[in-house]
Protein backbone atom coordinates (compact mmCIF):
# COMPACT_ATOMS: atom_id res chain seq x y z
CA UNK A 1 0.00 0.00 0.00
CA UNK A 2 1.15 3.36 -0.96
CA UNK A 3 2.02 5.36 2.50
CA UNK A 4 1.01 8.55 0.90
CA UNK A 5 -2.55 7.28 0.64
CA UNK A 6 -2.28 6.80 4.52
CA UNK A 7 -1.01 10.14 5.52
CA UNK A 8 -3.46 11.69 3.11
CA UNK A 9 -6.55 10.45 4.69
CA UNK A 10 -5.92 10.04 8.08
CA UNK A 11 -4.38 13.84 8.09
CA UNK A 12 -7.58 15.12 6.17
CA UNK A 13 -10.06 13.52 8.95
CA UNK A 14 -7.65 14.95 11.62
CA UNK A 15 -8.02 18.46 10.33
CA UNK A 16 -11.71 18.22 9.33
CA UNK A 17 -12.48 17.07 12.42
CA UNK A 18 -10.81 19.52 14.62
CA UNK A 19 -12.21 22.70 12.16
CA UNK A 20 -15.18 21.89 12.74
CA UNK A 21 -15.31 21.17 16.80
CA UNK A 22 -13.32 24.40 16.49
CA UNK A 23 -16.59 25.74 15.08
CA UNK A 24 -18.85 24.35 17.88
CA UNK A 25 -16.49 26.20 20.13
CA UNK A 26 -17.88 29.26 18.99
CA UNK A 27 -21.17 28.47 19.57
CA UNK A 28 -19.63 26.90 23.42
CA UNK A 29 -20.87 29.43 26.31
CA UNK A 30 -22.16 27.47 29.14
CA UNK A 31 -21.85 24.86 31.37
CA UNK A 32 -24.81 23.32 30.08
CA UNK A 33 -23.02 23.55 26.83
CA UNK A 34 -20.27 21.67 27.58
CA UNK A 35 -22.19 18.73 29.55
CA UNK A 36 -25.78 18.35 27.10
CA UNK A 37 -25.76 21.26 24.30
CA UNK A 38 -28.38 22.80 26.29
CA UNK A 39 -30.93 20.45 25.42
CA UNK A 40 -31.14 21.94 21.98
CA UNK A 41 -30.01 19.31 19.61
CA UNK A 42 -32.91 18.29 17.23
CA UNK A 43 -33.32 14.31 16.43
CA UNK A 44 -31.57 13.76 13.25
CA UNK A 45 -28.80 15.90 13.81
CA UNK A 46 -28.09 13.77 17.25
CA UNK A 47 -29.40 10.59 15.61
CA UNK A 48 -26.08 11.13 13.39
CA UNK A 49 -24.12 12.07 16.43
CA UNK A 50 -25.40 8.93 18.17
CA UNK A 51 -23.84 6.65 14.77
CA UNK A 52 -21.16 8.52 14.67
CA UNK A 53 -20.02 7.42 18.46
CA UNK A 54 -21.84 4.52 18.55
CA UNK A 55 -20.21 2.89 15.37
CA UNK A 56 -16.92 2.16 16.88
CA UNK A 57 -14.18 0.38 15.47
CA UNK A 58 -15.50 -2.84 15.87
CA UNK A 59 -18.19 -2.03 13.75
CA UNK A 60 -16.25 -0.50 11.26
CA UNK A 61 -13.58 -2.66 11.35
CA UNK A 62 -14.49 -5.47 13.60
CA UNK A 63 -17.39 -6.87 12.37
CA UNK A 64 -15.85 -7.51 8.60
CA UNK A 65 -13.01 -9.25 9.86
CA UNK A 66 -14.86 -11.19 12.61
CA UNK A 67 -17.16 -12.00 8.93
CA UNK A 68 -14.03 -13.57 7.21
CA UNK A 69 -12.99 -15.60 10.06
CA UNK A 70 -16.27 -17.41 11.25
CA UNK A 71 -19.03 -16.61 8.33
CA UNK A 72 -22.38 -15.56 8.63
CA UNK A 73 -22.41 -16.65 12.70
CA UNK A 74 -20.72 -13.41 13.15
CA UNK A 75 -24.05 -11.79 11.89
CA UNK A 76 -25.19 -11.89 15.41
CA UNK A 77 -22.89 -8.66 16.30
CA UNK A 78 -24.79 -6.33 13.56
CA UNK A 79 -28.10 -7.61 14.84
CA UNK A 80 -27.28 -7.56 18.33
CA UNK A 81 -25.60 -3.37 18.31
CA UNK A 82 -29.16 -2.13 16.19
CA UNK A 83 -31.48 -4.40 18.46
CA UNK A 84 -30.63 -2.85 21.25
CA UNK A 85 -31.54 0.57 20.48
CA UNK A 86 -34.81 -0.71 20.26
CA UNK A 87 -34.40 -1.92 23.55
CA UNK A 88 -33.92 1.46 24.38
CA UNK A 89 -36.72 2.91 22.65
CA UNK A 90 -38.81 1.22 24.60
CA UNK A 91 -37.74 1.05 27.67
CA UNK A 92 -35.22 3.94 28.42
CA UNK A 93 -35.00 6.79 26.18
CA UNK A 94 -37.82 9.05 27.27
CA UNK A 95 -38.18 8.43 31.18
CA UNK A 96 -34.60 8.70 31.56
CA UNK A 97 -34.47 12.21 29.29
CA UNK A 98 -37.20 13.51 31.63
CA UNK A 99 -35.20 12.83 34.65
CA UNK A 100 -33.13 15.98 34.30
CA UNK A 101 -29.55 14.86 35.09
CA UNK A 102 -26.41 15.37 33.25
CA UNK A 103 -25.03 11.73 33.59
CA UNK A 104 -25.82 8.33 34.79
CA UNK A 105 -24.61 9.13 38.37
CA UNK A 106 -26.60 12.03 38.23
CA UNK A 107 -29.21 9.40 37.91
CA UNK A 108 -28.91 6.63 40.44
CA UNK A 109 -28.12 9.48 42.77
CA UNK A 110 -31.58 11.29 42.37
CA UNK A 111 -33.61 7.91 42.28
CA UNK A 112 -32.12 6.50 45.04
CA UNK A 113 -31.02 9.30 47.23
CA UNK A 114 -27.67 7.96 48.16
CA UNK A 115 -24.70 9.26 47.08
CA UNK A 116 -22.87 6.01 47.30
CA UNK A 117 -24.85 4.44 44.77
CA UNK A 118 -23.67 7.79 43.10
CA UNK A 119 -19.79 6.37 43.52
CA UNK A 120 -19.71 2.91 42.69
CA UNK A 121 -22.00 4.08 39.59
CA UNK A 122 -19.32 6.58 38.95
CA UNK A 123 -16.55 4.20 39.33
CA UNK A 124 -18.27 2.03 37.09
CA UNK A 125 -19.11 4.43 34.07
CA UNK A 126 -15.01 5.07 34.46
CA UNK A 127 -14.62 1.66 34.40
CA UNK A 128 -16.78 1.15 31.33
CA UNK A 129 -15.33 4.26 29.24
CA UNK A 130 -11.92 3.59 29.73
CA UNK A 131 -11.83 -0.53 28.80
CA UNK A 132 -14.58 0.74 25.37
CA UNK A 133 -12.03 3.69 24.15
CA UNK A 134 -9.05 0.86 24.69
CA UNK A 135 -9.94 -0.70 21.33
CA UNK A 136 -10.44 2.21 19.57
CA UNK A 137 -6.90 3.20 20.32
CA UNK A 138 -5.68 -0.25 19.45
CA UNK A 139 -8.15 0.12 16.02
CA UNK A 140 -6.36 3.66 15.69
CA UNK A 141 -2.69 1.54 15.89
CA UNK A 142 -4.01 -0.96 13.40
CA UNK A 143 -5.13 1.63 10.65
CA UNK A 144 -1.65 3.45 10.89
CA UNK A 145 0.73 0.28 10.92
CA UNK A 146 -1.11 -1.01 8.16
CA UNK A 147 -1.41 2.58 6.27
CA UNK A 148 1.57 4.06 6.59
CA UNK A 149 4.08 1.78 8.11
CA UNK A 150 4.48 4.02 10.89
CA UNK A 151 5.03 2.28 14.75
CA UNK A 152 1.79 1.43 16.03
CA UNK A 153 1.94 3.99 18.54
CA UNK A 154 1.41 6.90 16.84
CA UNK A 155 -2.18 6.07 15.67
CA UNK A 156 -3.12 5.65 19.25
CA UNK A 157 -1.24 8.51 20.83
CA UNK A 158 -2.99 10.86 17.37
CA UNK A 159 -6.55 9.86 18.41
CA UNK A 160 -5.68 10.39 21.81
CA UNK A 161 -4.62 13.77 21.53
CA UNK A 162 -6.90 15.10 18.72
CA UNK A 163 -10.24 13.52 20.97
CA UNK A 164 -8.55 15.09 24.21
CA UNK A 165 -7.80 18.54 22.15
CA UNK A 166 -11.47 18.79 20.74
CA UNK A 167 -13.69 17.58 24.06
CA UNK A 168 -12.02 19.97 26.16
CA UNK A 169 -12.37 22.88 23.57
CA UNK A 170 -15.81 22.35 22.93
CA UNK A 171 -17.59 20.13 24.91
CA UNK A 172 -20.58 18.21 24.06
CA UNK A 173 -22.04 20.87 21.64
CA UNK A 174 -18.73 20.91 19.70
CA UNK A 175 -18.49 16.92 19.63
CA UNK A 176 -21.89 16.92 18.53
CA UNK A 177 -21.05 18.74 15.42
CA UNK A 178 -18.10 16.62 14.44
CA UNK A 179 -19.79 12.83 15.48
CA UNK A 180 -22.57 13.78 12.81
CA UNK A 181 -19.92 14.84 10.31
CA UNK A 182 -17.84 11.40 11.04
CA UNK A 183 -20.85 9.44 10.55
CA UNK A 184 -21.93 10.53 6.96
CA UNK A 185 -18.14 10.11 6.62
CA UNK A 186 -18.44 6.61 7.97
CA UNK A 187 -21.42 5.18 5.98
CA UNK A 188 -19.89 7.13 2.63
CA UNK A 189 -16.54 5.44 3.22
CA UNK A 190 -17.82 1.75 3.08
CA UNK A 191 -20.87 2.03 0.80
CA UNK A 192 -19.28 3.70 -1.90
CA UNK A 193 -16.40 1.01 -2.00
CA UNK A 194 -18.92 -1.79 -1.81
CA UNK A 195 -21.06 -0.88 -4.97
CA UNK A 196 -17.54 -0.42 -6.37
CA UNK A 197 -16.32 -3.46 -5.86
CA UNK A 198 -19.88 -5.27 -6.45
CA UNK A 199 -19.83 -3.09 -10.17
CA UNK A 200 -16.14 -3.74 -10.84
CA UNK A 201 -15.02 -7.31 -9.81
CA UNK A 202 -18.49 -8.81 -10.26
CA UNK A 203 -16.93 -11.38 -13.13
CA UNK A 204 -13.60 -12.12 -11.08
CA UNK A 205 -13.40 -15.29 -10.38
CA UNK A 206 -13.14 -15.68 -6.30
CA UNK A 207 -10.25 -17.32 -4.51
CA UNK A 208 -10.33 -20.98 -3.69
CA UNK A 209 -9.39 -20.47 0.12
CA UNK A 210 -7.51 -23.75 1.80
CA UNK A 211 -10.16 -26.04 4.20
CA UNK A 212 -7.73 -24.91 6.39
CA UNK A 213 -8.29 -21.10 5.86
CA UNK A 214 -11.36 -21.15 7.67
CA UNK A 215 -12.18 -22.20 11.58
CA UNK A 216 -14.68 -25.63 10.71
CA UNK A 217 -18.44 -25.30 11.44
CA UNK A 218 -19.01 -25.56 15.44
CA UNK A 219 -20.72 -29.33 16.37
CA UNK A 220 -23.79 -29.50 18.57
CA UNK A 221 -21.15 -30.17 21.81
CA UNK A 222 -20.04 -27.08 21.07
CA UNK A 223 -22.55 -24.63 23.04
CA UNK A 224 -22.91 -22.42 20.28
CA UNK A 225 -26.62 -21.77 21.12
CA UNK A 226 -25.56 -20.96 24.54
CA UNK A 227 -23.04 -18.76 23.00
CA UNK A 228 -24.81 -16.99 20.49
CA UNK A 229 -27.82 -16.32 23.60
CA UNK A 230 -24.85 -14.92 26.21
CA UNK A 231 -23.81 -12.64 23.09
CA UNK A 232 -27.27 -11.29 22.69
CA UNK A 233 -27.91 -10.72 25.99
CA UNK A 234 -24.31 -8.69 26.38
CA UNK A 235 -25.59 -6.69 23.13
CA UNK A 236 -29.27 -6.14 24.07
CA UNK A 237 -28.71 -4.86 27.17
CA UNK A 238 -25.50 -3.54 27.43
CA UNK A 239 -26.73 -1.28 25.18
CA UNK A 240 -28.88 0.00 27.84
CA UNK A 241 -25.84 1.37 30.04
CA UNK A 242 -23.38 2.46 27.55
CA UNK A 243 -22.46 5.97 29.18
CA UNK A 244 -21.63 7.66 25.95
CA UNK A 245 -25.05 6.62 24.46
CA UNK A 246 -27.53 7.84 27.36
CA UNK A 247 -25.79 10.90 27.78
CA UNK A 248 -27.10 11.70 24.39
CA UNK A 249 -30.30 11.37 25.41
CA UNK A 250 -30.06 14.50 27.21
CA UNK A 251 -29.00 16.68 24.64
CA UNK A 252 -32.59 16.45 22.91
CA UNK A 253 -35.29 19.03 23.56
CA UNK A 254 -37.88 16.58 25.23
CA UNK A 255 -38.70 13.36 25.67
CA UNK A 256 -40.67 13.32 21.96
CA UNK A 257 -37.66 14.37 20.77
CA UNK A 258 -35.40 11.59 22.04
CA UNK A 259 -37.85 8.90 21.09
CA UNK A 260 -37.96 10.36 17.40
CA UNK A 261 -33.87 9.99 17.86
CA UNK A 262 -33.89 6.68 18.64
CA UNK A 263 -36.39 5.58 15.95
CA UNK A 264 -33.91 7.42 13.38
CA UNK A 265 -30.82 5.45 15.07
CA UNK A 266 -32.47 2.37 14.17
CA UNK A 267 -32.60 3.10 10.71
CA UNK A 268 -29.40 4.57 10.28
CA UNK A 269 -27.61 2.14 11.68
CA UNK A 270 -29.45 -0.80 9.87
CA UNK A 271 -28.59 0.73 6.70
CA UNK A 272 -24.83 1.14 7.99
CA UNK A 273 -24.97 -2.40 8.83
CA UNK A 274 -25.19 -3.46 5.61
CA UNK A 275 -22.02 -2.29 4.70
CA UNK A 276 -19.17 -4.00 6.39
CA UNK A 277 -21.40 -7.20 6.53
CA UNK A 278 -20.84 -7.16 2.88
CA UNK A 279 -17.33 -6.54 3.04
CA UNK A 280 -16.98 -9.40 5.16
CA UNK A 281 -18.48 -11.73 3.02
CA UNK A 282 -16.53 -10.62 -0.06
CA UNK A 283 -13.12 -11.26 1.85
CA UNK A 284 -14.04 -14.70 2.26
CA UNK A 285 -14.19 -15.31 -1.40
CA UNK A 286 -11.37 -12.75 -2.25
CA UNK A 287 -8.50 -12.05 0.34
CA UNK A 288 -9.12 -15.31 2.62
CA UNK A 289 -5.67 -15.33 3.57
CA UNK A 290 -6.36 -12.81 5.81
CA UNK A 291 -7.96 -14.77 7.96
CA UNK A 292 -4.44 -16.92 8.76
CA UNK A 293 -2.16 -14.02 8.67
CA UNK A 294 -3.60 -12.40 11.69
CA UNK A 295 -4.88 -9.45 9.43
CA UNK A 296 -8.61 -10.25 9.38
CA UNK A 297 -9.31 -6.97 11.31
CA UNK A 298 -7.60 -5.26 8.26
CA UNK A 299 -9.56 -6.40 5.77
CA UNK A 300 -11.91 -3.37 4.60
CA UNK A 301 -8.45 -1.46 4.75
CA UNK A 302 -7.12 -3.81 2.41
CA UNK A 303 -9.68 -5.20 0.24
CA UNK A 304 -10.51 -1.98 -2.39
CA UNK A 305 -6.78 -1.96 -3.22
CA UNK A 306 -6.20 -5.38 -4.06
CA UNK A 307 -9.60 -5.74 -6.22
CA UNK A 308 -9.16 -2.46 -7.93
CA UNK A 309 -6.14 -0.79 -10.16
CA UNK A 310 -4.54 2.21 -10.32
CA UNK A 311 -6.04 5.72 -9.15
CA UNK A 312 -9.83 4.30 -8.56
CA UNK A 313 -8.49 1.89 -6.45
CA UNK A 314 -6.26 4.02 -4.65
CA UNK A 315 -9.36 6.86 -3.72
CA UNK A 316 -10.93 4.07 -2.54
CA UNK A 317 -8.33 2.84 -0.12
CA UNK A 318 -8.21 6.55 0.95
CA UNK A 319 -11.56 6.56 1.89
CA UNK A 320 -11.59 3.63 3.99
CA UNK A 321 -8.69 4.97 5.87
CA UNK A 322 -10.59 8.32 6.51
CA UNK A 323 -14.06 6.77 7.79
CA UNK A 324 -11.79 3.89 9.67
CA UNK A 325 -9.62 6.71 11.63
CA UNK A 326 -13.81 9.05 11.54
CA UNK A 327 -14.52 5.64 13.41
CA UNK A 328 -11.71 5.73 16.26
CA UNK A 329 -12.23 9.80 16.36
CA UNK A 330 -16.06 10.11 17.04
CA UNK A 331 -16.59 6.88 19.36
CA UNK A 332 -13.62 7.78 21.51
CA UNK A 333 -15.07 11.67 21.61
CA UNK A 334 -18.38 10.33 23.19
CA UNK A 335 -16.63 8.10 25.52
CA UNK A 336 -14.41 11.00 26.66
CA UNK A 337 -17.52 13.69 26.86
CA UNK A 338 -19.30 11.42 29.08
CA UNK A 339 -16.24 10.30 31.09
CA UNK A 340 -15.33 14.24 31.54
CA UNK A 341 -19.05 15.22 32.78
CA UNK A 342 -18.80 12.26 35.50
CA UNK A 343 -14.90 12.65 36.56
CA UNK A 344 -15.67 16.55 36.45
CA UNK A 345 -18.88 16.84 38.77
CA UNK A 346 -17.71 14.25 41.09
CA UNK A 347 -14.20 15.42 41.88
CA UNK A 348 -13.61 18.57 40.37
CA UNK A 349 -16.36 21.16 40.58
CA UNK A 350 -18.15 20.46 37.80
CA UNK A 351 -16.89 23.69 36.33
CA UNK A 352 -16.31 24.18 32.45
CA UNK A 353 -12.08 23.89 33.50
CA UNK A 354 -12.75 20.80 35.44
CA UNK A 355 -14.67 19.25 32.38
CA UNK A 356 -11.56 20.08 30.76
CA UNK A 357 -8.76 18.95 32.96
CA UNK A 358 -11.59 15.59 32.95
CA UNK A 359 -11.52 15.24 28.85
CA UNK A 360 -7.49 15.44 29.27
CA UNK A 361 -7.27 12.30 31.93
CA UNK A 362 -9.85 10.34 30.50
CA UNK A 363 -8.09 10.64 26.80
CA UNK A 364 -4.84 9.48 28.25
CA UNK A 365 -5.53 7.08 30.63
CA UNK A 366 -6.69 4.52 28.29
CA UNK A 367 -3.84 5.47 25.90
CA UNK A 368 -1.66 4.16 28.41
CA UNK A 369 -3.62 0.64 28.88
CA UNK A 370 -3.69 0.18 25.27
CA UNK A 371 -0.01 1.18 24.81
CA UNK A 372 0.68 -1.82 27.26
CA UNK A 373 -1.27 -4.57 26.07
CA UNK A 374 -1.65 -6.50 23.53
CA UNK A 375 -4.91 -6.24 20.75
CA UNK A 376 -7.06 -9.18 20.52
CA UNK A 377 -10.13 -8.88 17.72
CA UNK A 378 -11.87 -5.82 18.14
CA UNK A 379 -15.34 -6.80 18.02
CA UNK A 380 -15.12 -9.79 20.48
CA UNK A 381 -13.24 -7.22 23.05
CA UNK A 382 -15.70 -4.39 22.46
CA UNK A 383 -18.42 -7.44 22.91
CA UNK A 384 -17.23 -8.17 26.21
CA UNK A 385 -17.45 -4.17 27.36
CA UNK A 386 -20.61 -4.73 26.51
CA UNK A 387 -20.96 -8.13 28.73
CA UNK A 388 -19.46 -6.18 31.73
CA UNK A 389 -21.93 -3.32 31.18
CA UNK A 390 -24.97 -5.41 31.08
CA UNK A 391 -24.25 -6.58 33.96
CA UNK A 392 -23.79 -3.76 36.26
CA UNK A 393 -25.22 -0.69 35.20
CA UNK A 394 -28.22 -1.84 32.99
CA UNK A 395 -30.10 -3.76 36.02
CA UNK A 396 -29.97 -0.49 37.71
CA UNK A 397 -31.12 1.90 34.95
CA UNK A 398 -33.76 -0.51 34.16
CA UNK A 399 -34.86 -1.69 37.85
CA UNK A 400 -34.31 2.26 38.59
CA UNK A 401 -36.94 3.06 35.70
CA UNK A 402 -39.98 0.63 36.42
CA UNK A 403 -40.04 -0.51 39.75
CA UNK A 404 -40.41 1.18 42.64
CA UNK A 405 -38.89 -1.08 45.21
CA UNK A 406 -35.42 -0.22 44.31
CA UNK A 407 -33.16 0.44 47.33
CA UNK A 408 -29.75 2.00 47.28
CA UNK A 409 -28.09 -0.94 49.26
CA UNK A 410 -30.10 -3.28 46.47
CA UNK A 411 -28.55 -1.40 43.43
CA UNK A 412 -25.14 -1.49 45.32
CA UNK A 413 -24.92 -5.10 45.85
CA UNK A 414 -26.40 -5.81 42.08
CA UNK A 415 -23.83 -3.30 40.62
CA UNK A 416 -20.94 -4.84 42.55
CA UNK A 417 -22.03 -8.46 42.49
CA UNK A 418 -22.57 -8.08 38.12
CA UNK A 419 -19.11 -6.32 38.21
CA UNK A 420 -16.85 -8.72 39.91
CA UNK A 421 -18.49 -12.02 38.31
CA UNK A 422 -18.40 -10.50 34.95
CA UNK A 423 -15.35 -8.96 35.37
CA UNK A 424 -14.00 -12.34 37.09
CA UNK A 425 -15.03 -13.86 33.71
CA UNK A 426 -13.58 -11.73 31.73
CA UNK A 427 -9.90 -10.96 32.86
CA UNK A 428 -9.18 -14.30 34.16
CA UNK A 429 -11.18 -16.94 32.19
CA UNK A 430 -8.31 -17.81 30.48
CA UNK A 431 -6.67 -19.37 33.38
CA UNK A 432 -10.14 -21.07 34.73
CA UNK A 433 -10.49 -22.26 31.24
CA UNK A 434 -7.52 -24.06 31.08
CA UNK A 435 -7.62 -26.85 33.96
CA UNK A 436 -11.31 -26.58 33.23
CA UNK A 437 -12.33 -26.67 29.70
CA UNK A 438 -15.80 -27.49 29.84
CA UNK A 439 -16.23 -24.10 31.26
CA UNK A 440 -14.80 -21.94 28.59
CA UNK A 441 -18.16 -21.16 26.64
CA UNK A 442 -19.26 -20.12 29.69
CA UNK A 443 -16.79 -17.35 30.95
CA UNK A 444 -15.93 -16.51 27.00
CA UNK A 445 -19.42 -15.17 26.92
CA UNK A 446 -20.84 -14.42 30.32
CA UNK A 447 -23.69 -12.40 30.27
CA UNK A 448 -26.41 -15.01 30.47
CA UNK A 449 -25.66 -16.10 33.39
CA UNK A 450 -23.87 -12.87 35.12
CA UNK A 451 -27.24 -10.68 33.91
CA UNK A 452 -29.65 -12.93 35.75
CA UNK A 453 -27.47 -13.04 38.96
CA UNK A 454 -26.80 -9.51 38.85
CA UNK A 455 -30.91 -8.89 38.72
CA UNK A 456 -31.44 -11.50 41.35
CA UNK A 457 -29.22 -9.98 44.09
CA UNK A 458 -30.64 -6.80 43.31
CA UNK A 459 -34.19 -7.23 43.63
CA UNK A 460 -33.53 -9.75 46.47
CA UNK A 461 -31.47 -7.12 48.59
CA UNK A 462 -33.73 -4.32 47.77
CA UNK A 463 -37.00 -6.77 49.12
CA UNK A 464 -34.80 -6.96 52.55
CA UNK A 465 -34.06 -3.37 52.59
CA UNK A 466 -37.70 -1.94 52.35
CA UNK A 467 -37.61 0.77 54.81
CA UNK A 468 -34.25 2.39 52.46
CA UNK A 469 -37.25 2.87 49.39
CA UNK A 470 -36.21 6.85 49.23
CA UNK A 471 -39.22 8.97 50.16
CA UNK A 472 -39.41 10.89 46.94
CA UNK A 473 -39.56 7.66 45.26
CA UNK A 474 -43.47 8.00 43.99
CA UNK A 475 -42.35 11.99 42.86
CA UNK A 476 -39.57 10.83 41.02
CA UNK A 477 -41.04 8.04 39.29
CA UNK A 478 -44.03 10.04 38.12
CA UNK A 479 -41.75 12.69 36.55
CA UNK A 480 -39.95 10.15 34.59
CA UNK A 481 -43.11 8.50 33.07
CA UNK A 482 -45.78 11.47 32.83
CA UNK A 483 -46.68 12.12 29.29
CA UNK A 484 -44.23 14.02 28.08
CA UNK A 485 -47.35 16.02 26.21
CA UNK A 486 -48.46 17.04 29.72
CA UNK A 487 -44.67 17.53 31.17
CA UNK A 488 -44.40 19.86 28.33
CA UNK A 489 -47.76 21.67 27.68
CA UNK A 490 -48.06 20.33 24.73
CA UNK A 491 -44.63 20.95 23.04
CA UNK A 492 -43.12 18.54 20.19
CA UNK A 493 -39.90 17.47 19.43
Amino acid sequence: MNAAIGYFAIAGVAVASALIGFYGLRVSRTTSDFYVASRTVRPWWNASAIGGEYLSAASFLGIAGLILLTGSSALWFPIGYTAGYLMLLLFVAAPLRRSGAYTIPDFTEARLESLWARRVTSTLVIVIGWFYIVPQLQGAALTVRITTGLPAWVGSLAVAIIVAVVVAAGGMRSITFVQAFQFWLKLTALAIPVVAILLLVGDVPPALPPVEAFPPSAGPGDLEVYRTVSLMVALLLGTLGLPHVLVRFYTNPDGVAARRTTVIVLVLLSVFYLFPTAFGFLGRAFAPDLAQSGDADALILLLPGRLISGPLGDVLTALVIAGAFAAFLSTSSGLVVSLAGVISQDLLGGSVRGFRIAAVISSFVPLIVALATEPAGLAGSVGLVFAFTASTLCPVLLLGIWWRGLTARGAIAGMLTGAVLSGVAILGGGLVAGPLPALRPFLEQPAAWTVPVAVLVTVLVSLGDRRGIPRGTDRFLTRLHVPEPAATSGRGG
